[in-house]
């Protein structure tokens, strides 16, 4: 399948901004699921100082920002062609070793919910096993818009019962390093079948599984990725991952705007 993605992030400020520093992850790259025909980044308003490739394999840029102007957007554009392999991602590469996926992180910290559900999926093949802690997350969280914000934990979001995409992926990732699996946290888009326009990027998780390395597993929707997904980054949870993050110096007030079109 041939995606045509557009992802306008627009900052607009009250007065000049003294300082601000902004990082970047919103370049795709080629793998077992996705080919990138074409793809490019439009900053006004910014300059990039440095392009790196982190840890995690994530297309990385740094942007700063002083003073005028008061409006500073940044757009990403082009087209993935993806290939349907049943949520299959394959071996495992990149500099993080794989054990790294392993270990708890601030927002993956498990409590006595994450620790009961785990216990919960116990017998069966691995793939069985995962598949049936995505359906019981699916259908304990509720995907409710607003309840919960980028620094709510894992935890916190089983126990309310309401959470987006973020929450399912945290709580899975959380569960699965319990038993046994690295598990890692994927940021990128999703073709939806009812709309073009989106107001965020998607984001899933993936696990580790022996003889057939990184399986996605797409909680919010219940399913493992197929073709109308597109991965950007990864990481051991959502900060790894994020599109866009930064600091800024100063009392300028921020509005901000995402506009996101993802389209066949």
């Amino acid at each position: 399948m041939l995606l045509k993605i557009t992802h306008r992030t627009e900052y607009r400020y009250d007065v000049p901004v003294h300082y601000a520093l902004q990082r970047l992850r919103l370049v795709p790259y080629g793998g077992s699921t996705q080919t990138i025909r074409s793809w490019s980044l439009a900053i006004d308003g910014a300059r990039e100082e440095v392009r790196f490739t982190d840890h995690f394999g994530n297309d990385t840029r740094l942007l700063s920002v002083e003073g005028d102007p008061h409006v500073i957007s940044v757009e990403a554009t082009g087209e993935v062609e993806t290939h349907n392999t049943a949520g299959v991602m394959g071996a495992h590469r990149g500099f993080a070793p794989l054990w790294l996926f392993g270990s708890e992180t601030p927002l993956t910290a498990t409590g006595e919910g994450i620790r009961g559900l785990a216990k919960e999926i116990n017998g069966g093949a691995d793939l069985d096993r995962l598949h049936r802690l995505m359906a019981a997350i699916h259908g304990r969280v509720a995907y409710t818009i607003g309840a919960t914000d980028s620094t709510t934990v894992a935890e916190d979001a089983l126990l309310q019962g309401t959470g987006v995409c973020q929450d399912h992926s945290h709580i899975f990732i959380a569960a699965a390093r319990l038993l046994g699996f690295p598990a890692r946290y994927v940021s990128g888009y999703l073709m939806m079948n009812d709309r073009l326009d989106q107001v965020a990027t998607h984001a899933w998780a993936e696990a580790h599984v022996a003889n057939l390395g990184w399986v996605a597993f797409d909680v919010a929707n219940g399913i493992s990725a197929d073709e109308r997904y597109v991965r950007v980054a990864t990481g051991r949870d959502y900060r790894d991952a994020m599109p866009v993050s930064g600091i800024r110096l100063g009392q300028a007030e921020e509005q901000l705007a995402v506009h996101i079109t993802v389209e066949q």
